[in-house]
């Protein structure tokens, strides 16, 4: 009896710092989203790497969003954030990195993609068996 209250009391702790984890992702996400639209309001241009950083900043918001509603992450919101990232240090970077390193980024993006993909296809042809717990 009191081996299972302790493991219940471990899980709400647990829980609890989830949510609390999850809140300050959500607040910190804002609060650069809100940094990063006065930097724009301020320099009264908007460049394609303020949006593909705004676009991050989503993508972490809808991840949270998820994590809330189903309690559990798709995996394919972390790759597409790196690939979003990646892109965004290309279009900064292309100027100052060698054809090599363009090369790189471009095939890591590439290898990202193809991951979102193979995911994709495993659960559309391969779904998950009802109340396996891994849905």
């Amino acid at each position: 009896m009191a081996v299972n209250f302790i493991k219940r009391m471990n899980q709400s702790a647990l829980h609890l710092l989830e949510h609390i984890g999850l809140a300050i992702i959500a607040i910190a996400t804002v609060v650069a989203t809100y940094g990063e639209v006065m930097v724009m309001i301020n320099a009264q241009a908007v460049t394609l790497a303020d949006l593909l950083l705004m676009f991050l900043y989503l993508e972490v918001l809808a991840m949270v969003a998820i994590y809330y509603d189903q309690g559990k992450l798709p995996i394919r919101f972390p790759l597409y954030i790196g690939m979003i990232a990646l892109a965004r240090y290309l279009i900064l970077e292309m100027k100052n990195i060698s054809e090599v390193r363009i090369l790189v980024v471009a095939g890591a993006i590439l290898i990202l993609a193809i991951a979102v993909l193979a995911i994709r296809y495993g659960h559309v042809r391969l779904p998950y068996r009802e109340g396996t717990g891994n849905e």
